[in-house]
């Protein structure tokens, strides 16, 4: 469920007219209702009964306001590089609600996270262990560890956001893993703490969870007969959302699956949902620029694929709706962008509603690495996140300037 509802045929989200903030702030624009994103994160978080944390996955969405939002309902979060936890610390979030994954760590970036006291570091090889090792022993402190391990567990998604197949770069393959428990035992800066595993995004199907965390139980247990005994165990997150006819499970039915073989494990349960939060929480804004017929219609907006680059990427789908409906017919087009390349489109030969040059277009299911995702590639500048409270609305992000994009620039 979401937010965004015709009301007397013109789009709002909350109660606010979306038309009415477009003439505001201008266009393109993200859009997020601060009522589905609490009403997702409590429906997901409520759903689980034994102890555990939601970390919210912070590459999903990164704006400070959200990551606010999500702390103050008592939530934590996932991240993936010193930006990220830069982001989380300034939006308030509890650090030691902080779990710190990644595959390339630098010395940098660890000496930050251990200085702000975060929950655990999510090591994923041998020489970074090595590597966390002489950083924690030159701040001398301990670093909290727990290694993330891949299950070889087929999550059948797209294989760009697949994560726990062995040919996957990330984690430790689940056979090999114990060596890095019994070598990190051993050293002196080293406090192990937890396991790890994420196999990857928009899974629409529970099994693929399960028979990782089956595999993991199995792991935890011959952690448990070396001696080696865990008080977190992270099964990241992936839940997957509707985009067109996905029929992904709703939290109550991932979190019974969870829990039913959490049975036995003595240890607090860490979740890294993300999209499952925010891709329904918000929309993409846009207006159309121009109609143009050649061999096919082209409805050409002022969004393209460095604001929304999931089409372009993942040849993903995005519902694209008008913010004020009219006549109801429909026409096949392509609903493109500015930029210069072919592969710049929100949609292609999709039937769309029949609009005019200046109407104002909603890109639907948009909350998830839409903004966080978007670049200043032609030199765009970056356009500005808004979020919706009831009858009002705040810019939580203002639009960036042509002096913004050669902050930093200079000719030598």
């Amino acid at each position: 469920m979401n937010h965004f509802q015709y009301k007397n045929n013109v789009l709002h989200c909350e109660e606010v007219p979306v038309a009415d903030i477009a003439a505001q702030v201008g266009t393109p624009f993200y859009l997020y209702s601060t009522e589905t994103l609490t009403r997702h994160f409590k429906a997901f978080d409520q759903a689980f009964t034994l102890p555990h944390l939601t970390c919210f996955a912070a590459k999903a969405c990164s704006n400070i306001a959200l990551l606010n939002l999500f702390g103050k309902l008592g939530g934590g979060a996932d991240i993936v590089s010193g930006g990220e936890l830069f982001r989380a610390l300034k939006a308030g979030v509890d650090p030691r609600k902080i779990v710190y994954s990644g595959v390339g760590k630098s010395e940098e970036e660890m000496r930050f996270a251990l200085r702000s006291g975060i929950l655990m570091l999510n090591v994923e090889s041998h020489q970074e262990l090595e590597t966390l090792q002489g950083v924690a022993a030159s701040l001398g402190v301990t670093a909290p560890v727990s290694f993330r391990v891949n299950p070889d567990v087929d999550p059948k998604t797209h294989a760009y956001i697949s994560t726990g197949l062995a040919k996957n770069k990330f984690g430790i393959p689940i056979d090999d893993a114990l060596h890095s428990y019994l070598a990190a035992r051993e050293m002196k800066n080293i406090d192990i703490v937890g396991v790890s595993c994420h196999i990857g995004s928009q899974l629409t199907d529970v099994s693929p969870f399960v028979e990782s965390l089956q595999k993991v139980k199995v792991f935890v247990e011959r952690l448990a007969q070396a001696g080696i005994h865990i008080s977190y165990l992270d099964l990241g997150g992936g839940v997957g959302i509707r985009y067109q006819d996905e029929e992904p499970p709703l939290p109550a039915a991932y979190a019974e699956a969870l829990e039913r073989e959490m049975q036995g494990l003595a240890c607090t349960l860490i979740l890294e949902p993300g999209r499952v939060i925010v891709g329904n929480a918000a929309i993409l804004v846009t207006k159309v620029l121009y109609i143009k017929q050649g061999g096919k219609k082209f409805i050409i907006v002022d969004a393209g694929m460095n604001d929304l680059a999931r089409p372009s990427l993942y040849d993903a789908y995005h519902a694209i709706q008008p913010v004020v409906q009219s006549s109801g017919e429909l026409e096949v087009a392509d609903v493109v962008g500015p930029i210069c390349e072919s592969g710049d489109f929100l949609s292609r030969g999709r039937k769309v509603a029949v609009c005019a040059k200046g109407d104002l277009l909603a890109v639907m299911s948009a909350g998830a690495y839409g903004f966080s995702m978007s670049s200043n590639y032609n030199s765009r500048p970056r356009v500005p996140e808004v979020l919706v409270k009831g009858h009002s609305f705040h810019v939580i992000r203002q639009r960036e300037t042509f002096e913004d994009l050669i902050a930093g620039e200079v000719i030598p």
